[in-house]
């Protein structure tokens, strides 16, 4: 029989199991079924764990062989066994293809072509064309792990200061992933920095190599969280964490979802501990640092902290700017540069909504055939431009300040020279010029009135401090975010 054949056959028992047992349990068990082969009149189909294969056998295995022996005649018996030699990568890989060769490792929805079967193999009985019938490749538990976004690679990521050391960490494990002294990556930062961004582009960089395809499990924290509710309530933990253990790299973004969630931290330490002793990679992602995040279990927090933490600053002017170039040159529109310039001046603390707000203003001059100009962005974003009007206050940074430096809020503008209230004064002032849009005079006053050339120090000496200090710098950043969320 001519293997497209056998291919076309396949594909169209695959759809008949889909419409017959539904959705659900299609993609949570059927579609993780692998294709093996035909060696006279036996089918071989393939599953990544026992597990798995004795549950389908025991529910499906002869509905399975009655839609061969429906679709070829000559199939007398359909052997379902496990798959040899493809433990790391459990369910997270679904190959149309013969996987006597080793499987392309995906997250998620990568739909990568099937490479060449070794000589010898009982796979190489269906070449590797034999991919390109399926219409879909895709993750065989979607509920486990989420979507990779194809925007978000390297090549798509805007370099700048505030963001350089994370990309290179990140860089850094995508090549080498469980180096010593990155594992975990833990990258923090604000909403909208570009921490999933970094995330999503590991992930690809991973699943694409061509020396080895790892298998990776990105998920947020909520969804691990309601997988793991979900596994306690269906009696399948030892699945759920059967899954997640089998993986090469597993990812969890926006991990300040666990704080309260005792249990949920608990299984996330073992799973956490389980892959980093067999050599895995972590790659986690918060709004604070590990420090910061109270709310964790100090073990956890301290073994979050053991590997690399890269913080992603806010953005500057200048990063502002590159970003927008680069989103205008990838739509091909002009976009004039006083235009940029405003939007890189509202629009500061979030690169989500920078792009966004730039998104917007290119789609309404596509469907309206007008060019892009600074009427028209006052005219279309005049509800984000509201928004972001609404500015710090000079009272609310002293508070903030007074309060995280544990000084009176008297302190600020008091004559008290000593080193524990000048420096969180200084810092106030710096928060100030860079959060309203006061004058150095009307700053000066607020603060004891003091002369305006007292704000350019302060200003200077907390700019030169947060270069030579870097937790310095990051309690000054964190001041920053928290003032402005």
């Amino acid at each position: 029989m001519e293997q497209p054949d056998l291919a076309a056959q396949w594909t169209r028992i695959r759809a008949r199991l889909q419409g017959e047992v539904g959705e659900v349990i299609y993609r949570t068990w059927l579609r993780q079924m692998t294709l093996s082969g035909m060696d006279g009149d036996e089918v071989t189909v393939t599953l990544p764990t026992r597990f798995i294969r004795d549950w389908v056998s025991s529910r499906y295995g002869d509905r399975i062989s009655a839609l061969w022996q429906n679709e070829n005649p000559a199939v007398r018996r359909v052997d379902i066994r496990v798959e040899s030699g493809n433990a790391s990568s459990v369910g997270l890989t679904e190959s149309l293809a013969l996987p006597a060769v080793e499987p392309r490792r995906t997250a998620t929805h990568l739909a990568p072509s099937a490479p060449n079967p070794r000589p010898g193999d009982r796979g190489s009985q269906v070449p590797a064309s034999y991919a390109e019938i399926a219409e879909e490749r895709a993750d065989p538990r979607p509920d486990l792990a989420a979507a990779l976004d194809p925007r978000f690679s390297f090549e798509g990521f805007v370099v700048g200061k505030p963001n350089e050391f994370a990309y290179a960490c990140a860089r850094r494990v995508a090549a080498q992933p469980s180096s010593p002294g990155f594992n975990p990556l833990f990258l923090y930062g604000g909403v909208g920095l570009g921490k999933t961004h970094l995330m999503h582009a590991v992930a690809w960089e991973l699943t694409d190599r061509t020396d080895r395809r790892y298998s990776v499990a990105y998920m947020s924290a909520e969804k691990f969280m309601y997988r793991f509710i979900a596994a306690i309530r269906s009696q399948s933990t030892m699945e759920f964490k059967e899954h997640l253990r089998s993986v090469d790299v597993l990812m969890i973004d926006d991990l300040q979802f666990l704080i309260g969630k005792d249990n949920t931290q608990e299984e996330f330490f073992h799973t956490f501990n389980y892959l980093v002793e067999a050599g895995k990679q972590i790659v986690v992602s918060a709004d604070k640092s590990p420090s910061d995040l109270s709310g964790l279990e100090h073990r956890l927090r301290t073994r979050l902290g053991c590997g690399m933490v890269a913080d992603l600053h806010t953005t500057t002017y200048e990063l502002r700017i590159s970003i927008l170039e680069a989103k205008a040159a990838r739509a091909g529109i002009s976009i004039p540069v006083k235009v940029m310039e405003f939007l890189a001046h509202k629009i500061t603390s979030n690169v989500r909504e920078l792009e966004g707000a730039l998104n917007r203003l290119i789609a309404h001059a596509n469907l309206f055939g007008r060019s892009v100009t600074l009427e028209t962005a006052h005219e279309v974003l005049h509800d984000i431009l509201k928004a972001h009007d609404r500015r710090v206050t000079i009272e609310e940074i002293q508070k903030k300040v007074a309060e995280h430096y544990s000084i009176r809020l008297t302190d600020m503008s008091s004559a008290r020279r000593a080193r524990a209230v000048a420096r969180p004064r200084q810092v106030a002032m710096f928060l100030a010029k860079q959060l309203t849009s006061r004058s150095l005079p009307e700053i000066g006053r607020k603060f004891g009135n003091r002369d305006h050339t007292t704000v350019m120090h302060a200003v200077s000496r907390v700019s030169e401090l947060m270069q030579r200090d870097g937790n310095f710098a990051e309690d000054v950043e964190l001041l920053r975010r928290l003032l402005e969320s």
